[in-house]
């Protein structure tokens, strides 16, 4: 999960839950929109038209977490979704050298399309040159690759506006609370990943600007284990809270736990990614855990759509632009009890 701080001019989507049928289905066009009613026209909300046949390949990184799992299971149920469409999924690996010996394989068997999204986008980068040097389009998934030359189309998450949008929901609720000067903690993830440094960015300067500053912070390591420990040392030099971030909903389930095994809840939490049982608490409100900020493996679904699009050289639709952006960003929105609703379909199982 990962952002290339040179990458600034990216195409916003509205928000995480857009469905990428709803939005990547046809390309513009000059003609008059059809009838609701006309026999060959998909209804409203379904997806396009079969094209012409399209053999994506897929390689990504072991499902070895909830929000990683996800990506893969998203990528999958999209491409079922087109009759069009055939998959070509190597089997997820953290060895990058693995890995960049699966996307030769999938470049040698010439499929159309090629989604990457690499363990290690540095080490990842040769191997999407090469795949476009052969004339493959890649679309680079998430943690991007060092130079575009190696990539058509990069979609991914906005590791620093997700700090931001924590923050700033944060700072609104302590004032809301009429609190001057909160003790806010963060419990973020791994601390030498790019990732997590946008995101404690994010988050320190959203609440600078109204005026408040991170108290305690711990480091994890994006695993219930690792939350578990992490939040139960944070709590031990932290006997008073009003707010607590973190940023990984899979290191949540053990922040959770760590919270009620100290009997701690008089704080304000919010979680971070979007997962289902994050959602579920959010919406039973019957603890401190009150939002969580996205950072959507729905992402996954999308591009599989843009790689459809682009195998049968389609636009967006609604676009004006013929060809598909050549960055997307997916939106953090802010999930609560009062929108949790309209959110659950894109929740993750940690």
């Amino acid at each position: 999960m990962t952002e290339n701080p040179m990458l600034r001019r990216r195409f916003l989507l509205g928000g995480a839950a857009v469905g990428a049928g709803a939005l990547l289905t046809a390309c513009t066009s000059n003609e008059a929109p059809a009838r609701a009613n006309d026999a060959d026209v998909a209804p409203a909300g379904d997806h396009a038209k079969p094209g012409k046949p399209v053999t994506i390949g897929f390689s990504a990184p072991a499902a070895d977490h909830g929000w990683m799992a996800a990506m893969t299971k998203n990528a999958k149920a999209q491409a079922a979704k087109f009759s069009e469409v055939k998959l070509n999924a190597t089997e997820g690996t953290n060895d990058v050298n693995q890995q960049i010996s699966q996307v030769e394989t999938l470049i040698n068997a010439k499929v159309d399309v090629l989604v990457i999204l690499p363990f290690d986008g540095k080490a990842l980068t040769a191997a999407g040159q090469q795949a476009m040097d052969a004339g493959i389009p890649v679309i680079n998934l998430d943690r991007v690759f060092d130079t575009p030359l190696a990539y058509r189309t990069w979609i991914g998450g906005d590791n620093y506006r997700m700090g931001v949008n924590a923050g700033s929901y944060v700072a609104q609720q302590m004032k809301a609370k009429n609190i001057g000067n909160p003790i806010i903690g963060e419990v973020a993830g791994i601390d030498s990943l790019p990732l997590t440094q946008d995101r404690s960015r994010g988050f320190k300067d959203a609440l600078a600007r109204q005026g408040f500053k991170v108290g305690p912070r711990v480091s994890a390591q994006f695993t219930p284990e690792s939350g578990e420990q992490q939040t139960s040392n944070l709590l031990q030099s932290a006997p008073k809270l009003d707010a607590l971030w973190n940023h990984d909903d899979d290191q949540g389930v053990g922040v959770v736990a760590a919270l009620s095994n100290a009997g701690r809840g008089e704080f304000l939490m919010v979680g971070g990614a979007g997962s289902k049982n994050a959602m579920d608490l959010i919406k039973a409100d019957s603890g401190p855990l009150k939002a969580t900020v996205l950072y959507s493996p729905s992402m996954a679904s999308s591009a599989i759509a843009l790689a459809r699009l682009l195998g049968q050289g389609q636009g967006a639709a609604d676009f004006a632009e013929h060809e598909i952006p050549a960055e997307i960003t997916t939106y953090s929105a802010v999930v609560t009890k009062e929108n949790v609703a309209q959110y659950l379909d894109v929740g993750f199982e940690s």
